[in-house]
C-alpha cells in the first residue's frame, strides 16, 4: 500500500510539473517571439510612448499588442506578472526529485557500480550540487566575465562539462542526468526570482514615481533572461531522458549530456534569429549533422558471442532460464521485487512467448546497453548477456 500511495503522489506531482512546465516554457517562448517580432509603430503611437507594436489573429479575434518605451500615460490597475509558472514548475520538480530520487535513493539514485553511497550521503551530495552550482553560477554572472557574453558562455559551458562529469562519478546515469536538469531548473527559476522579478519591480516603481529607470536593472535581467532562453531545450531533453538508456546508460554519459546541451542550445539560436527575420539554415544543419555524428558514435557495438557447443534447443532453454532468473523478479504478472510491484512498462516475461515478443526490447535494454536489469540488482553477468544476445540473433526460437 505504501508503494501504491507513493505512485499516486508521483503521478499527481509529475502531471502538475508537466502542466506548469508547459506554461512556463510556453510563456518564455512567446515573449521571446513577441519581443523580436515588434514592428515600428506609426508616429501617433510613438507620441504616446509606444516603442513597438504587433497585430495578430488567434481564436477568431484580432489582437493588438504594444510595448511602451517607458511608462504609459496611466499605469493600469492590474498588471500581470509572469512568475508563478516558473515557481510552480520548480516546486513540483523538487517534490518529484524528493519522492522518486531521494525517498527511492537505493533504487534510482545510487548505483553501487559507480559509487558505494548510503542514502543520506547520496541525498546530501545531490543537494550540495544544487546549491553549489547556483552559487557558482551567480558569482560568474556578477564577475567581470558578464561584460562579455560569449566569454561567459564559454566558461559556463566548461563549468557544465565539469558538473556533468562530477555527477556521473557519484550517481546512477539517471540520477546524474536528473540532477543536471534540476540544477538547470534551479538556475532558471533563481534568475526569475532573484534578478528578473526584482528588476521588473524596480522598473515599475520608478515609472510610477516618474523617475528614469536604472539601465543596470534591465541589463542584468536581459542577461539572465537570455540564459533561460537557451537552457529551455536542454532542460526539456533531460525531462524525457530517463526513457532513453542509450544516453544515460552509456559509459560516457556525461559527454553525451554535454553534447546534447550544446546541440539543443544551438538549435534554439536558429529559431531566435528567425524571429528577427534572419534565416541561418546552416545553424540548424550543423545541429542536425552533430546529432547524426553523436548517434553514430553512441551506436552499440556488435556483441560477438563466444563459440558455443549448445544446440539451438539448448541455447534457447539457457536463454529462457537466464531471463527468468535475472528479469522476471520485476517483469512478471506477480513481481517479487521489493520495489516494483507492477511490471515496469507493462513488460512481462513469464512465458517463452512473452520473451519472444519482447526480444528486441531485451536486446536494447540488456545487450546494447546494460540498463537492465535495473542497476543490475540481480547480478546478470556478461556471459549471460552474451548467451541471451546469441539467442536473439539466432531468431529468438522457442527451443
Amino acid at each position: 500500500m505504501e508503494t501504491y500511495i507513493v505512485d499516486w503522489i508521483s503521478l499527481i506531482v509529475r502531471w502538475l510539473h508537466v502542466i506548469t512546465g508547459i506554461a512556463w516554457i510556453g510563456a518564455s517562448f512567446y515573449f521571446m517571439w513577441l519581443d523580436n517580432s515588434l514592428e515600428e509603430p506609426p508616429q501617433w503611437k510613438k507620441d504616446k510612448g509606444i516603442k513597438g507594436d504587433l497585430w495578430a489573429v488567434h481564436g477568431g479575434g484580432i489582437y493588438e499588442v504594444a510595448k511602451y518605451q517607458g511608462a504609459p500615460e496611466k499605469m493600469p490597475d492590474h498588471l500581470h506578472w509572469f512568475k508563478w509558472e516558473a515557481y510552480s514548475t520548480w516546486l513540483t520538480g523538487m517534490v518529484l526529485l524528493a519522492v522518486i530520487y531521494y525517498l527511492g535513493a537505493e533504487s534510482y539514485l545510487i548505483d553501487r557500480r559507480v559509487a558505494d553511497l548510503s542514502s543520506w550521503q547520496a541525498i546530501t551530495l545531490g543537494l550540495s550540487f544544487l546549491v553549489g552550482s547556483w552559487l557558482a553560477y551567480t558569482v560568474l554572472c556578477v564577475s567581470p566575465l558578464a561584460k562579455n557574453g560569449w566569454l561567459l558562455a564559454a566558461v559556463l559551458l566548461i563549468f557544465g562539462g565539469g558538473l556533468a562529469w562530477g555527477l556521473s562519478q557519484f550517481f546512477s546515469g539517471r540520477g546524474a542526468y536528473i540532477h543536471f536538469g534540476a540544477i538547470i531548473g534551479t538556475i532558471m527559476v533563481g534568475n526569475v526570482f532573484q534578478v528578473i522579478m526584482p528588476g521588473q519591480r524596480k522598473l515599475v516603481g520608478a515609472l510610477e514615481a516618474g523617475e528614469a529607470p536604472n539601465p543596470h536593472w534591465g541589463a542584468r535581467a536581459k542577461l539572465r533572461s537570455t540564459h533561460n532562453t537557451y537552457l529551455t531545450l536542454p532542460l526539456l531533453f533531460i525531462m524525457i531522458s530517463n526513457h532513453y538508456p542509450m544516453t544515460y546508460g552509456h559509459a560516457f554519459n556525461w559527454a553525451i549530456l554535454l553534447a546534447i546541451v550544446v546541440i539543443t542550445a544551438v538549435s534554439r539560436q536558429y529559431f531566435v534569429l528567425r524571429q528577427v527575420h534572419i534565416n541561418r539554415p546552416a545553424i540548424l544543419g550543423a545541429a542536425i549533422a552533430a546529432t547524426v555524428v553523436l548517434a553514430a558514435w553512441m551506436a552499440p557495438k556488435v556483441m560477438v558471442s563466444p563459440q558455443s557447443d549448445l544446440t539451438a534447443s539448448e541455447l534457447a532453454q539457457r536463454a529462457h532460464s537466464i531471463i527468468r532468473e535475472r528479469c522476471s523478479s520485476c517483469h512478471a504478472a506477480m513481481p517479487t521485487d521489493d520495489v516494483f510491484t507492477i511490471a515496469p512498462g507493462g513488460v512481462m516475461l513469464d512465458t517463452v512467448a512473452q520473451m519472444q515478443q519482447w526480444a528486441p526490447r531485451i536486446k536494447a535494454r540488456s545487450i546494447d546497453s546494460h540498463d537492465m536489469p535495473f542497476m543490475n540488482k540481480t547480478n546478470m553477468t556478461d556471459e549471460e548477456r552474451a548467451i541471451v544476445a546469441q539467442w536473439i540473433s539466432a531468431g529468438s526460437s522457442a527451443g
